[in-house]
């Protein structure tokens, strides 16, 4: 958890439900609230000229919903959409902002997660520019799994399924699935039930 759930209550914040494919923002809009994911995942995503679906991240228990925004004056450039039914803290910009005045620790953790994401995302970035697809994908299972604190070979569940690594990569989904098949074949990752765990 980023930020105490505790915490978030004493400054206010409420708790939402979403049902599957609720949108919670939309592209340009302007940021209001902090949002923290209780249980769930929201899929953050953006759709291109051509009307095809590109997405940028699932973000699951615990993690917070471009919360970065509220420290500057930009508008939303993704659309939050719920993937699977979820239950989110939510807390106004204003109390949000109040809350880190008042706990420096605080800050300081959202300070070093804002760090570690970004960099993170630099590297996905990295990779999602290679030529090579096994890369690409290879950059999505390692963005994702960063965030979990379990950091054993197939302890990760995948919350992608190989059309949204073929949305994040700009790849095929026949050209996921054959090498996510190679994967499975050389050891780094495992299939049950039709799952990714790496």
């Amino acid at each position: 958890m980023i930020i105490p759930e505790e915490l978030l209550i004493n400054y206010g914040a409420t708790i939402e439900t979403y049902r599957k494919k609720d949108v919670i923002f939309s592209e340009f809009e302007t940021p209001k609230n902090y949002y923290q994911i209780v249980s769930g995942n929201i899929k953050l995503n953006h759709y291109n000229e051509e009307g095809r679906e590109l997405i940028f991240a699932i973000l699951n228990e615990g993690m917070s919903v471009c919360e970065m925004l509220l420290f500057i004056d930009h508008t939303f450039p993704v659309n939050a959409v719920v993937f699977e039914d979820a239950t989110v803290l939510r807390l106004s910009k204003q109390k949000f902002l109040k809350m880190l005045d008042d706990h420096p620790k605080v800050a300081k953790d959202i300070n070093n997660f804002l760090a570690e994401r970004l960099y993170q995302k630099y590297i996905m970035l990295e990779n999602n520019s290679s030529l090579y697809a096994n890369v690409r994908i290879k950059g999505v299972l390692d963005y994702h799994k960063s965030f979990s604190a379990d950091k054993n070979q197939y302890s990760f569940q995948m919350p992608l399924t190989r059309q949204q690594l073929a949305a994040m990569t700009g790849l095929r989904v026949e050209t996921v699935i054959r090498h996510i098949k190679t994967f499975e074949k050389e050891g780094v990752v495992k299939i049950i039930k039709g799952k990714i765990y790496y």
